[in-house]
């Protein structure tokens, strides 16, 4: 009788996603992925690889799950001022509860890692990209005669970029939201 998994593969990449999301990479051992995720480590290696395999699919996982769907749920819903507006204040709205000051898992990724994890490098620049281009679309749609729109999306993701790693680093409601609303003002 072939071996089957007792598991969904699914249900452990949101555990394991988890893990890594709050402890980062290299805080995060084999052992505690094995106690998030409930699976022993034997299926964990022959499911995923090693520790950096299922890192990198946890990575893909969440920006598939969490950052295409978010991003893909605020352009359908909402108008393009509003979207921005309302994935800014995500974040803000982040550091007023108690234990959801995380961050985001590629930003926290693109601190710990980019710099000599290419392959980790890569999914975070692909995610960026998106971002910046759900910005770029959002812009357009506001003001199709807007000058420069490239540069103000680039812009809008660096200010983004700077209030997840501010929203960490200094969880300041007020500073959050005065940079948010900076970053808004471009849009204009």
């Amino acid at each position: 009788m072939p071996w089957e998994k007792q598991f969904g593969v699914v249900e452990v990449l949101d555990s394991a996603m988890q893990a890594f999301w709050v402890h980062g990479y290299e805080a995060t051992s084999v052992q505690d992925l094995v106690e998030r995720t409930g699976v022993n480590r034997a299926s964990l290696y022959a499911t995923y690889g090693d520790k950096h395999d299922l890192f990198l699919a946890a990575l893909r996982h969440y920006r598939e799950t969490r950052l295409h769907l978010f991003v893909t749920e605020l352009e359908l819903r909402y108008s393009p001022v509003d979207a921005v507006r309302r994935l800014f204040q995500a974040f803000v709205d982040q550091v007023a509860v108690q234990g959801l000051n995380q961050g985001c898992f590629l930003a926290n990724t693109a601190l710990e890692l980019a710099a000599h994890d290419p392959e980790a490098a890569a999914i975070v620049a692909d995610a960026q990209k998106e971002m910046e281009a759900f910005l770029f679309r959002a812009i357009l749609k506001a003001n199709p005669s807007a000058a420069n729109p490239e540069a103000t999306a680039q812009c809008l993701l660096a200010t983004l970029i700077g209030l997840v790693v501010l929203s960490r680093s200094r969880p300041d409601p007020a500073l959050l939201q005065t940079i948010a609303d900076q970053a808004l003002s471009r849009m204009a």
